[in-house]
């Protein structure tokens, strides 16, 4: 995660995690490099839950027909989460699919044996799935597996979509911050999936774009 540079204004009030700056303060009233990743941090986890709805909304009537119309069944949903700037950014090209975020299991265990096969390097196994956009528009997609490792030495599992993603990232205007939805559906056994957009009303429930 990127940490914000520049000075953080200084505020008085303790209960908001800031120091009051006093004369002759080395640090002129600014928190350390830490506290800034931890206060970022919390901000971000506030915005998401505000987010997440619980239960979550149920999957739009128009891509559960689209999905029908296709022949798929089994429809679950695999993922609800905000867009962080990673997953619009062009020169990443993926959304991330952390395991810790994940509500349900939607691979086989044949799936999941397969994609555990790569060396998460350039011989990383991959799965061509189908993907219904925002824009009902259906196409395929690349799901992989990855190992992410962090600055102290611990390794975050997810899955992730690649290799048309930034298509479908423009072509439906997906923006930093919005709300998605992951749904896995199965078509004579196959995997599908499909991405929602969502909108926050003011009390709390969802609409989608």
């Amino acid at each position: 995660m990127d940490v914000v540079d520049g000075e953080m204004k200084i505020e008085k009030e303790y209960d908001q995690g800031f120091r009051v700056e006093h004369e002759g303060d080395d640090h002129q009233g600014r928190l350390p490099e830490s506290s800034k990743i931890k206060k970022k941090k919390q901000k971000m986890a506030t915005r998401c839950d505000q987010q997440y709805p619980t239960p979550p909304p149920d999957l739009p009537i128009k891509f559960r027909k689209r999905i029908r119309a296709l022949g798929g069944s089994d429809i679950a949903l695999v993922i609800q989460k905000c867009l962080f700037k990673t997953d619009v950014s062009s020169g990443h090209n993926r959304l991330s699919i952390p395991f810790n975020q994940i509500r349900q299991t939607f691979l086989t265990p044949q799936a999941t044996e397969f994609l555990n096969s790569g060396d998460n390097k350039k011989k990383c196994s991959e799965m061509e799935v189908m993907l219904i956009e925002p824009s009902l528009c259906r196409g395929t997609i690349s799901l992989r597996k990855w190992e992410m490792k962090k600055a102290s030495g611990r390794a975050t599992s997810m899955y992730v979509l690649v290799g048309k993603w930034n298509l479908v990232a423009w072509r439906n205007a997906l923006r930093e911050d919005e709300t998605v939805q992951l749904w896995s559906f199965r078509i004579n056994s196959k995997l599908g999936l499909a991405l929602v957009k969502r909108r926050a009303k003011s009390n709390g429930y969802f609409i989608e774009f």
